[in-house]
Order: C-alpha cells, then sequence, then structure tokens
C-alpha cells in the first residue's frame, strides 16, 4: 500500500469530472503540451511522511496533501477558475472514502483555494486537500 495507489485514486475520479468538461489533465511525471489558449488541470501528490502508531511497526499511516491546479488563460479574469475550484469540492468531499481492495483513502479537508498565479499567458489557481490512509 502506498502514496502511488492514493495518487491513483484520486487521479481515476478527477479524470471523469475533467473529461465531462473537455479538460485536458496535466499529470505528475508525464509530459504535457498546453495548446495556446487552452485551460488545463495539472494534478499533484504531495506526500508527507509515512508513520506508524504501534510498537511492532506493522500499522502505517499515510497523509499529504493533493493538489489541483486550474490553468487558463491569462487575461480574462479570475472568474472561471475560481469556479472551478468550487466545482471541485463537492467532487473531494469532506470524508469521502475511496477504495482500492481492502485500501482505503479518506478525505480529510475541503478543498480549498491557493494562491493565483500568473505567468506569461497563463493565469494558475491552486486548490489542494489533505488525505489520510490507514494500513494494519
Amino acid at each position: 500500500m502506498s502514496h502511488k495507489i492514493i495518487r491513483s485514486l484520486f487521479e481515476q475520479r478527477l479524470a471523469a469530472w475533467a473529461a465531462v468538461r473537455n479538460l485536458r489533465i496535466a499529470y505528475q511525471g508525464y509530459t504535457f503540451d498546453p495548446q495556446p489558449g487552452e485551460t488545463y488541470l495539472a494534478a499533484f501528490t504531495l506526500p508527507a511522511a509515512t508513520n506508524t502508531s504501534t510498537l511492532s511497526g506493522d500499522h502505517r499511516v499515510y497523509t499529504g496533501v493533493f493538489q489541483i491546479n486550474v490553468v487558463t488563460p491569462a487575461g480574462n479574469g479570475t472568474g472561471d477558475a475560481e469556479g472551478m475550484i468550487d466545482d471541485l469540492d463537492p467532487l473531494f468531499a469532506p470524508f469521502l472514502r475511496l477504495k482500492e481492495g481492502e485500501f482505503e483513502v479518506m478525505v480529510l479537508t475541503p478543498v480549498g483555494p491557493g494562491p493565483l498565479i500568473q505567468t506569461g499567458n497563463a493565469l494558475t489557481v491552486s486548490a489542494s486537500f489533505q488525505y489520510r490512509a490507514d494500513t494494519h
């Protein structure tokens, strides 16, 4: 069990949501070439150190942050990107549980917006939430 499974579960859910909206996703570790003027998402898992809470070490606690950047063309304001961030909140609602086999990850916090960053012709609005998974 690992952060790899956690990333996969969150990415699968995000991919289904993005497909309905005709949005491409730049996935962590993959080459991505945005088209001029394209709005797209970028998804990242920011894992924290894995812990254990048993003396025998047979338990694992996986925690971290899942971040989604909405990248839009600069010059059109922030409304569209911020609206997408608002739409992500119910998709990754607090206490949502996603499973693969016996492994389960839970969303701990609401989706929260991050800073707006403008670079060149792109405006990036980030959003993130914390997660946790326990194994025995």
